[in-house]
Parts: C-alpha cells; structure tokens; sequence
C-alpha cells in the first residue's frame, strides 16, 4: 500500500519523542500488508469522522487516516496523538 504524510500529520510527528518515532515507524510499515490490519485494529471511524480510518501506535496512541478514491491501495496519514485527536 502506497502512503502519504498530510502537512498536519508531520508536525504532530515532529513533536513525538524519539521511541515512540520509531514505534510510528514500525506500525506504519506493518500498516502497509492489509494482512496486518487486524493487529493493528484498523477500524473505520463514526460521527464527525465518518470517512476516515484509524488504527493503533501503542494503548493511547492513534493514527487517524483516510483511503483516497482516485488512487487505489493508497492511504494519507491525517494526524496521530492520543483520543483527544478524534475530537480535533
């Protein structure tokens, strides 16, 4: 699956510590074998949010992202912090 970082999810990620970086990382690279969506408890969003995705970092930490239409197997990565971001 192809990603791209949306501005928004770049700057949230900058401010992360260095392991948890590296946690992102090494989700993100799980995320791209749909295999691995289970693990990662990928979930479609409700609400407000109803057409974005979200899927797990650690316990607390989530990222928040939408699959485009125009671009098959390809996922823009929104923003990521803990559930508060759902209320963003």
């Amino acid at each position: 699956m192809e990603i791209a970082y949306a501005p928004s999810f770049i700057r949230k990620y900058k401010g992360l510590t260095e392991s948890l970086k590296q946690e992102v990382k090494e989700k993100i690279i799980l995320f791209r074998d749909e295999r691995n969506h289970q693990q990662l408890r990928v979930h479609k969003l409700r609400g407000d949010l109803k057409d974005q995705y979200s899927f797990s970092i650690t316990h607390q930490i989530r990222i928040i992202f939408i699959y485009t239409k125009e671009i098959p197997k390809r996922a823009i990565l929104l923003t990521i912090g803990a559930h508060d971001i759902y209320k963003a």
